[in-house]
């Protein structure tokens, strides 16, 4: 039989045989009891049970069981391993996770546009009016040849990165060939205008040109190392030389336009990467000839030994007057003077008279 503090206050005090008294009895036995239970729990309740906010709540009669706290790290003991981060785990995922915002990766132009093809570093992007700028863009300064040489982009232009590469290709691959063959090299190319918000042509209320998109450059000229001046524009240049730039410049960019395009082309060149519907392109470059040369002002003189001019007479129409008029021009020296006759065979010529003064001024 178990006689437990519980057990004996739930049987003795339901039992329906014991009398008033025992009753009372045995109540103030197990209120006896039950207090004195309680003052030993607490008497050995754990340390860590004093500070707690709340006393502990009893059901019916008996305590509620106490879990006991640990027990305090000591100052001795080695620091927590950190939790290791997952393998493969990108710097973007860590930063999303860090709630920091995740910096774009670079195109595949801006990466394989490296130091050793091009002086290009990256600007932020450009948002402008009415639709200009663009994404992915960079400053072209100098352009790296194979020999490691530097040709200088005068000034730099701000262009989008594919733009950028395309000139970089032509002056690398072709620009520097010609020079060779010119016996110098390349140094300088000749921007004339670049990244422009405006219209086509700065017309007002013209389609936005390709500048505005930095995708486009106008050339004028490149400098050569012996300090001559290759002016695509210029008819004093050998006609072979910018035939040749001509076939470069269209085969590697979709709009070339010079003179004969119109009259904003006359003295540069103007190239761009514009994308049409089904690839096409435009190339419109007339390559004139040299100018010819001035003819003297005066007319050369006449050599001693050339044949007298002919001289036209007039018609015996016009009376003897012209007739005689036409003698002495042509050097008769026995022709008569106006309004006298010619002497017959025979007859003597008169005395000279004296002529009046002329009145023509």
């Amino acid at each position: 039989m178990n006689f437990s503090v519980r057990n004996v206050c739930r049987k003795w005090s339901s039992r329906d045989l014991v009398s008033a008294v025992e009753a009372m009895v045995t109540g103030t036995l197990c209120a006896l009891i039950l207090s004195s239970h309680t003052a030993a729990a607490q008497q050995h309740a754990p340390s860590g049970a004093q500070f707690r906010a709340d006393p502990p709540r009893l059901r019916g009669t008996v305590s509620a069981t106490m879990v006991p706290l640990p027990r305090p790290r000591p100052a001795d003991a080695p620091p927590r391993a950190q939790p290791v981060a997952k393998q493969g785990a990108s710097a973007t995922e860590k930063q999303v996770g860090q709630g920091e915002p995740a910096e774009p990766q670079p195109s595949a132009c801006r990466v394989a546009l490296t130091e050793e093809i091009a002086i290009a570093p990256s600007i932020p992007d450009i948002r402008g009016p009415g639709g200009c700028g663009g994404e992915d863009l960079v400053r072209l300064e100098a352009i790296v040849l194979a020999d490691k040489s530097r040709v200088a982009v005068k000034p730099a232009a701000t262009l989008r990165c594919s733009m950028a590469s395309a000139l970089a290709d032509w002056v690398r691959s072709d620009v520097a060939r010609l020079a060779e063959s010119l016996g110098s090299r390349v140094t300088d190319l000749d921007n004339f205008d670049a990244y422009e918000c405006r219209g086509r042509n700065r017309v007002a209320g013209a389609m936005l040109s390709e500048h505005g998109r930095a995708n486009a450059l106008d050339v004028r000229a490149f400098k050569l190392a012996n300090g001559q001046s290759v002016g695509l524009t210029d008819r004093t240049v050998p006609r072979e030389v910018r035939e040749r730039v001509l076939h470069s410049v269209c085969g590697r960019f979709t709009t070339v336009l010079g003179p004969g395009s119109d009259w904003y082309h006359e003295d540069h060149i103007h190239l761009d990467l514009a994308q049409r519907r089904n690839g096409y392109r435009i190339c419109q470059w007339d390559v004139w000839d040299p100018l010819p040369q001035i003819a003297p002002l005066l007319p050369a003189e006449r050599p001693e030994q050339a044949p007298p001019r002919e001289v036209a007479t007039r018609s015996d129409q016009e009376g003897p007057e012209a007739g005689n008029s036409a003698e002495r021009k042509s050097g008769n020296p026995e022709a008569p003077p106006a309004g006298e006759t010619a002497p017959t065979s025979g007859e003597t010529r008169p005395s000279k008279e004296k002529r009046r003064p002329s009145r023509r001024f």
